[in-house]
């Protein structure tokens, strides 16, 4: 196999989890060409990953069919030739376009009734492979064959260069020490640990002087300036100031990254930056932020998690019960070195 192409999630989070796929194609085909095609916003994780050639912009949103628009890009697709495709989504509509496109082995997991369109299919046994990086890496075996362990931690870059230019294109001076926290989580609220905390939690890290900047979507902007008011003065709001892009070089600066469960988070841990992770809805047990330098922190209630994107029984405990002493505590393992 020379060239090959990434069909690749939607979630930020979810493309991070899939470096180390690419890392083991690499391994097994030296001198593979690898390209991505990917949703626009998830494309600057991708570029800032060695093993990717080049990024194919997909220009569908979720839900979205265009049967028109996929013909066109299939087209597109079958003059580069690839020998191969590594469909990572499940859904029927992700493995249209590779096989209207005629690249001849097209690989998967079988997921929504793909018999045809995924022609080498995996059959997912979830107790066999309950992390989602698993699922991913097990792409590059033979369907059946047994996943070669330990796999490598996801890793991104972001050069000193990188870091100089986005300081420069946003205005930024860069602090001393910067604390970033990561308030949003674009599942739902019932990811969210509550903004009075935040605050609180930005009073005692400025307190050790630290800096606060605060990263997200321009969803997460509202949050992230209640957080702002509620602690006067001390935090940058950056949220949806940023692309992806400049995102990435500017939580490489932290000496610390406190986040909800997000994708953010999972930047922040292939970043190899130190990181408190907030779980209330969710479970680390799937999709864990990947690093040796992450401290997970959750109640781990009767109630959670649940999968919900709202709690379903109105409180929310599983976070509004998680002090800002207790996070605290466990940033303050961190900054102390």
């Amino acid at each position: 196999m020379n060239k090959a192409l990434i069909v690749a999630p939607s979630w930020i989070g979810d493309t991070i989890m899939a470096q180390p796929l690419f890392a083991r194609l690499h391994a097994n085909h030296p001198g593979l060409q690898l390209d991505a095609l990917a949703p626009r916003w998830v494309a600057p994780a991708l570029q800032r990953m060695d093993e990717i050639r080049d990024v194919v912009d997909s220009p569908f949103g979720h839900g979205q069919l265009s049967l028109k628009a996929r013909w066109r890009l299939a087209r597109d697709l079958a003059a580069r030739h690839y020998d191969a495709v590594y469909v990572l989504p499940n859904s029927l509509k992700s493995a249209l376009v590779p096989w209207m496109a005629g690249i001849p082995q097209r690989i998967g997991f079988t997921g929504e009734s793909r018999f045809g369109l995924i022609n080498v299919r995996h059959t997912l046994d979830k107790q066999a492979l309950p992390l989602m990086l698993e699922r991913f890496t097990q792409l590059a075996e033979r369907p059946g064959a047994p996943l070669p362990k330990p796999i490598a931690h996801p890793r991104i870059r972001s050069s000193a260069a990188d870091q100089a230019k986005t300081l420069l294109e946003l205005g930024l001076e860069r602090p001393a020490r910067i604390v970033a926290f990561c308030p949003g989580a674009e599942y739902g609220p019932a990811k969210r640990w509550p903004a009075a905390h935040f605050a609180v939690l930005a009073r005692q890290l400025a307190e050790t002087g630290h800096s606060i900047w605060l990263f997200g979507s321009p969803k997460d902007r509202a949050v992230a300036e209640e957080i702002s008011l509620l602690a006067p003065g001390l935090c940058r709001n950056l949220c949806g100031a940023t692309s992806l892009t400049q995102a990435i070089d500017l939580l490489a600066m932290a000496e610390l990254v406190v986040c909800n469960d997000s994708g953010l988070m999972h930047v922040a841990a292939a970043l190899d930056r130190p990181i408190v992770a907030l779980y209330g809805s969710s479970s680390p047990g799937f999709t864990p932020p990947l690093s040796d330098k992450a401290d997970i922190l959750s109640l781990q209630l009767d109630c959670s998690p649940c999968f919900k994107r709202e709690c379903p029984l109105g409180h929310l405990d599983c976070l509004n019960k998680l002090s800002p002493e207790q996070v605290f505590a466990a940033c303050q393992k961190w900054i102390s070195r």
